[in-house]
């Protein structure tokens, strides 16, 4: 394939992955009505976006593994077929339960299709951008929280909620077009099998780097998940200040996929994870000092996002160049990681207001940044295989 090829598939994929992020996520805006409309309360629809998170993060490395001699393309497109399928079940759930039921089976297709992304953008690109390449890839992720869930919560508050997450299937059939006509056959990935999952998850140094994803995730959702209390007690921030911070952070976000990919490619995944880590440790203590101006706390917002999500590209290099061997294994663990890291964050976040106020969250965060630092040093020591 050609270069032009080459970015043709990239981007589809991206996009394909906007609207994985976008029916992941939507559930958040859309709590109220959903109660609303469910007879239920709004933390008991909530806990619909745990029952996806721990879905993924136990599904996702083993249908990639039992998959594994499944051609790509035909992998993504069921993948994307079965992550429509379960929105489009959530969107004519008549209980709770249901609700429930869909979104683990709308998980089970994200949590095979997005690993697999990473690894055909992995293979398709030359070695001196595969960094770009697969951060061109997550970008879609990311754009999909900036952009994807605001407008499908829009769109569900406008014509209801049920109308947010058939938004979702209808983008999904264009990108399953795309996947088939795009994506070639063929493409030399090494295939998966199950015993390559039990092989990777009894590989010590292999998993210790892969759970830096979760621990650097960890740090970073202490404080994240609890952001919109801490800027409306301390900054006095209504709706709109906090929309418009968290559109701050999700700017920062964007760029940060992009950043990240340029510094893996050019300082190598190791010293791309040690700057990142370090500007953790050093930004999120300064939330203790809230309130700021509101120019100063936009420009730390956007700073603290750039950082914190620029690490994605680096760790994929790195957790493929330690078992190359099995590409589609360690990126779905990757994938299942990163759920593990917000629920690790978010409980800890609450544990820390259990007993101390919403300021102390920086700190706390900062501190747990201290130990993702350590844990990029000491999975290298213990690895170290392809990690400069």
């Amino acid at each position: 394939m050609g270069d032009d090829s080459h970015r043709v598939v990239i981007w589809t994929l991206s996009a394909s992955n906007f609207v994985i992020g976008m029916g992941a996520f939507v559930l958040i805006g859309l709590v109220n009505p959903m109660a609303e409309g469910l007879g239920s309360s709004p933390a008991a629809i909530g806990t619909a976006m745990t029952t996806y998170a721990i879905g993924y993060a136990m599904l996702s490395p083993f249908l990639v593994s039992l998959t594994g001699a499944m051609g790509r393309r035909r992998l993504l497109a069921i993948a994307m077929s079965i992550f429509a399928l379960g929105n489009l079940a959530t969107a004519l759930a008549p209980s709770e339960l249901f609700v429930h039921a869909a979104r683990v089976l709308a998980a089970a297709g994200a949590g095979m299709f997005t690993p697999v992304t990473a690894s055909v953008a992995a293979a398709l690109a030359p070695p001196e951008t595969r960094g770009k390449a697969l951060a061109a890839v997550v970008i879609g992720l990311t754009v999909a929280q900036v952009l994807g869930v605001p407008a499908g919560s829009f769109i569900g508050y406008t014509f209801g909620w049920r109308a947010g997450f058939m938004v979702v299937v209808a983008l999904a059939v264009p990108c399953l077009w795309l996947i088939w006509t795009r994506v070639p056959k063929g493409l030399a990935i090494p295939p998966a099998s199950l015993s390559d999952l039990g092989r990777t998850l009894l590989n010590f140094g292999a998993m210790l780097a892969i759970l830096f994803t979760a621990t650097f995730l960890g740090a970073i959702y202490i404080l994240y998940t609890y952001l919109a209390p801490l800027l409306s007690e301390t900054m006095g921030y209504g709706r709109n200040g906090v929309t418009l911070a968290l559109l701050v952070f999700g700017a920062g976000a964007v760029a940060g996929n992009v950043w990240g990919g340029w510094m893996a490619d050019r300082l190598g995944p190791l010293r791309t994870l040690l700057f990142l880590g370090t500007g953790q440790v050093i930004l999120m203590p300064l939330f203790v000092f809230l309130p700021f101006a509101d120019w100063a706390l936009f420009v730390l917002l956007g700073l603290w996002s750039l950082f914190g999500w620029s690490f994605m590209a680096g760790q994929q290099l790195r957790i493929l160049a330690i078992l190359p061997e099995r590409p589609g294994v360690v990126l779905a663990l990757n994938a299942a990681a990163i759920y593990l890291g917000a629920a690790l964050g978010s409980g800890m976040g609450g544990l820390v207001l259990s007993r101390f106020p919403l300021t102390a969250l920086g700190p706390a965060a900062g501190a747990f940044a201290v130990l993702a630092v350590a844990h990029i040093v000491i999975s290298h020591r213990v690895s170290g295989r392809g990690q400069a």
